[in-house]
């Protein structure tokens, strides 16, 4: 986006005041000395020389160039910039592997409720005990849908809880005296969190190969695992889409050669209330709650990635851990002598945690089956639709989300990046692009199980529209979007040469 002078849209006509869709200053632009948006009350805090307390090294010659504007004029610059976004309440986002979908209100009554906004997290054990039993009830509930023992809800993200899983695996396995396990095997469509995971907890990713039916290669598989595996990373339903049915069989391997099997959840939003990662042999596995329990996500959080692990991973837990005492009351365990000890400044993602106990208590066991099977369907709905105009590049079935490629477009002369700008002008938020990289022009799209017929089907209308562009006018789809507040971006020099700051001509 511009950083100097004035967004413009389509029309470029409107001066900015009050009217929809026209240009919007910059607010340093609309800074008119004098103006404030805020009063503060007198301070009650005794006066202190400026210069006693702070060294005057330290001290600014001048106030920071601030723009200065009234409350109401700041509100309405604000409230336009807002209604230019993308975002699940207003458009279509299938964005996918990340699970975009739509957050019931609910949930954000329950997480404001003063007893929980309110509380402050070193309040006793005896003053927080709604607060503490729903973490427990949470905790325990997660532990069934993964079909495992005990789960921890430090981790602020799924991958800090990528973190946090792998070590504890490296816990457990150097208070079996096995330090030499250095390495943990990643398939090559697995996230890019998974080996930057590796590298922070000291370990060393290694690649193993999918496949011609984009699962696994089991041959690849064992002739890597050695006494130096410590885990093998894996997602189900992977980045493209599929279930891993040979998961037990991967499991065995590792397990044979002493190794551990972890779960990226990032993808449960499949088979929540379906399947159970513990009862096809996973070890250890995180949540993305911001996805997979509705939670909103983006631009960096808010986020919570509680992992869940096998009885004989659980000493190992991040402490202090919730529990519930023999009296019925409930309180934090410190005495973990094993532990890792904490991940995290106090106990979790709180809020988040909150919205995902009431989206859990919402659906109930029968809901969270119907929400993934739902999911599913939108999916494979989608991609039989859209597989003829555009490649699949692995057969349907897929889960809950697929991957097609736009390579017949290329051959025209249309990226899968201009396939994704395109549909900006379409009003819809364009899909994950160019992962995971073993598909040429990958567009990797996940409906969700939000979303109605008629939103499934416009989606389609749209992409088989800029299919047929592709065809008849491949040059006009280089420029999109055209129809936006934004023009395509330079990303090369964005990210080269980012220009952060305004400067006044």
């Amino acid at each position: 986006m511009p950083t100097t002078g004035t967004v413009t849209t389509p029309t470029g006509t409107a001066d900015g005041v009050g009217l929809r869709g026209g240009t919007e200053p910059l607010i340093f632009e609309k800074s008119s000395p004098g103006n404030c948006a805020v009063s503060l009350p007198d301070s009650d805090v005794p006066a202190v020389e400026p210069a006693s307390a702070i060294p005057a090294d330290l001290l600014a010659d001048a106030p920071p160039p601030l723009p200065e504007i009234g409350e109401l004029q700041l509100v309405r610059h604000f409230t336009r910039l807002s209604h230019r976004l993308f975002s699940v309440d207003t458009q279509f986002y299938p964005l996918g592997s990340c699970t975009m979908k739509y957050n019931p209100r609910i949930n954000e009554h329950a997480a404001a409720l003063p007893g929980f906004a309110g509380l402050h997290p070193l309040a006793p054990d005896a003053m927080s005990q709604g607060a503490l039993r729903l973490l427990f009830e949470l905790r325990t509930w997660l532990a069934e849908v993964a079909g495992l023992d005990e789960v921890s809800l430090q981790p602020c993200a799924g991958a800090h809880g990528e973190m946090t899983g792998l070590m504890v695996i490296i816990a457990c396995h150097r208070s079996r005296g096995q330090n030499g396990r250095t390495k943990v095997l990643t398939p090559d469509s697995s996230h890019g969190t998974n080996p930057a995971s590796c590298t922070l907890c000291g370990r060393h990713a290694v690649p193993v190969k999918s496949n011609a039916r984009g699962r696994v290669d089991l041959d690849d598989l064992r002739a890597k695992v050695d006494d130096e595996t410590a885990a093998m990373m894996i997602t189900n339903p992977s980045t493209l889409g599929l279930f891993e049915d040979q998961i037990a069989a991967i499991a065995e391997i590792l397990h044979d050669a002493g190794a551990m099997l972890y779960l990226d959840g990032a993808n449960m939003n499949a088979i929540m209330g379906l399947t159970r990662p513990g009862d096809f042999g996973v070890d250890v596995m995180h949540f993305n709650t911001h996805k997979t329990f509705s939670t909103p996500h983006g631009g960096g959080g808010p986020g919570a990635g509680p992992i869940a692990v096998r009885k004989h991973l659980a000493p190992f837990l991040p402490a202090p851990q919730v529990v519930k005492k023999a009296d019925g009351t409930f309180a934090w365990d410190f005495d973990r002598p094993q532990s890792i000890g904490r991940v995290r400044s106090f106990n979790g993602q709180f809020g988040v945690l909150v919205r995902a106990w009431t989206y859990i208590r919402a659906l109930g066991n029968s809901g969270l089956r119907q929400a993934s099977e739902t999911a599913v369907l939108a999916a494979n709905y989608l991609a039989a639709r859209l597989k003829d105009a555009y490649d699949l590049p692995y057969a349907l079935p897929c889960m809950h989300e697929f991957v097609l490629s736009a390579v017949r477009q290329k051959a025209r002369g249309v990226t899968g990046m201009d396939v994704a700008k395109r549909l900006i002008d379409y009003d819809i938020h364009p899909p994950t692009t160019y992962f995971p990289m073993i598909v040429p022009e990958a567009l990797m799209i996940e409906p969700t199980e939000t979303e109605s017929l008629a939103v499934l089907d416009r989606f389609v209308e749209v992409m088989l529209r800029i299919a047929a562009e592709a065809e008849s006018d491949p040059d006009a789809l280089h420029a999109a979007p055209t129809r936006g507040y934004i023009r395509r971006a330079d990303v090369v020099a964005g990210d080269r040469k980012p220009n952060l700051r305004w400067e006044a001509e």
